[in-house]
């Protein structure tokens, strides 16, 4: 089998050469390159050996994987973390003409030579990410509780600092400040609840005014609270709202440094519990999303949808009739492949039920509850003007739903039967309408 062709290798979604992944770390964009570090086990298509990978991407799809960034020391494994560049040079680690590139990870002691508690360590680049060293004061922030890990650091500009968001214990999250990245001091505490480790923590505009904004809080699971922040303290005004309905995304992070020209709010996260019997690899990253918070009649929503580079690889589009969908029919009896990007607004009018079924796999949507149901799990989706609005990616093991521009979304791995690669559009108890239906064919990243 040639690398990146495997039947089972996904297509447009990153998967490492060889071995386990897990976590995005360290998601960093600096000259052009969009960084992304990962949870890797050289050594094994197990968990295990935690280092850091890294991989860099013109425009989040087509990937060159580079060699192992941070390795394992006396310290610990390599847990996750992020990246940001220190423009101003606040850690001084800079020495020519490259600003620096600085990860910050937990250093999982209970791995190392002689077990130790977990800490927060630092390495840091001063060539565009290709070479790092790792900070001689490590680690940088003591043991604090528990397991306490995966630090995510940002500058906040309006206070002047250094944040860092770090999982403590249970449902409990801290906030530190810096001065250089190097010397931590506790900010504040936070609970999140139902949610674990993997925290990230972000400004958005609210339905796209940058007068007036919002910070999303968020955890591991996509569990996530919207409020305000000081510098200081985070003020939440929700409750913990769900950003995920489906069985396979989890320790999903923001890109930092994204150009103020660009103006987008940039995340992937993995795509935890696939499957991909007898593949060098194991795992895989989710497609990246850009992040907005919609004003909703229940509140301010965080909505999640794919990025537009998504386009960069359509390849045949399939416009199909609009019009009503009577039961039995399928206006895709025709299509199939394995590879697509599916846009459809349906108004389920008389009909009880409206879906796709997708490689054997169902997307239905219960009309008189308004909920969407796919693989054994219910999300709300609301009807807007009578009609619900679906994106729908497909890979080779995977499938990525979002529902009324990404409101709703519902993230899955799962593993074809290798002869079906039907399409069907139907509409069950009813007649309804088709008010839009493209399907396109997707192209591979790897060729």
């Amino acid at each position: 089998m040639n690398l990146y062709d495997e039947p089972y290798r996904p297509q447009f979604h990153f998967t490492a050469q060889k071995n386990w992944l897990n976590d995005p770390n360290g998601l960093v964009y600096y000259k052009g390159e969009y960084h992304l570090f990962f949870q890797h086990n050289p050594e094994s298509t197990k968990w295990g050996n935690m280092t850091w990978g890294h991989a860099v991407s013109p425009d989040m799809l087509h990937w060159k994987q580079l060699p192992h960034a941070i390795e394992p020391d006396e310290l610990g494994t390599i847990f996750s973390g992020s990246a940001a560049v220190d423009w101003n040079n606040t850690a001084g680690f800079q020495t020519g003409d490259e600003k620096v590139i600085v990860n910050v990870y937990t250093s999982a002691g209970s791995h190392a030579p002689e077990p130790k508690p977990f800490t927060q360590s630092i390495a840091y680049s001063n060539d565009r990410g290709r070479t790092y060293a790792k900070c001689e004061g490590n680690p940088v922030l003591g043991h604090i509780v528990g397991s306490n890990r995966d630090p995510r650091i940002f500058w906040h500009k309006a206070s002047g600092q250094w944040i860092m968001a770090l999982y403590l214990d249970k449902n409990d999250y801290g906030l530190f400040s810096s001065p250089n990245i190097r010397e931590w001091t506790h900010l504040s505490s936070l609970e999140l609840p139902r949610a674990s480790e993997c925290p990230d923590f972000f400004e958005l505009p609210l339905d796209g005014d940058p007068e007036n904004t919002r910070w999303v809080f968020w955890g591991g699971n996509g569990r996530h609270l919207i409020g305000t922040f000081d510098g200081r303290e985070f003020e939440t005004e929700s409750e913990a709202q769900r950003s995920e309905w489906g069985k396979n995304c989890y320790a999903a992070q923001t890109w930092s440094d994204v150009p103020e020209s660009d103006g987008r709010t940039l995340q992937i996260g993995w795509m935890a519990g696939g499957s991909y019997p007898d593949m060098p690899f194991n795992q895989q990253m989710s497609f990246p999303c850009r992040l907005s918070l919609r004003s909703h009649p229940e509140g301010i929503r965080l909505c999640r949808e794919p990025v537009r580079e998504i386009e960069n690889i359509h390849g045949e589009r399939r416009a199909l009739p609009c019009g009503v969908l009577e039961p039995g029919k399928n206006p895709l009896s025709d299509v199939s492949g394995e590879l697509f990007d599916i846009r459809a607004k349906i108004a389920p009018g008389g009909a009880a039920e409206v879906g796709f079924v997708i490689r054997g796999v169902e997307v239905r949507y219960d009309a008189d509850c308004e909920f969407l149901f796919c693989q054994g799990k219910a999300a709300p989706l609301d009807l807007v003007d009578e009609a619900i609005d679906l994106q729908i990616l497909v890979d080779r093991t995977s499938i990525e739903i979002f529902g009324n521009q990404g409101e709703t979304v519902l993230s899955f791995c799962f593993l074809p039967e290798a002869d079906n690669a039907r399409l069907e559009l139907f509409a069950r108890g009813g007649a309804a309408e088709v008010r839009s239906l493209d399907v396109w064919e997707l192209k591979s990243v790897w060729r």
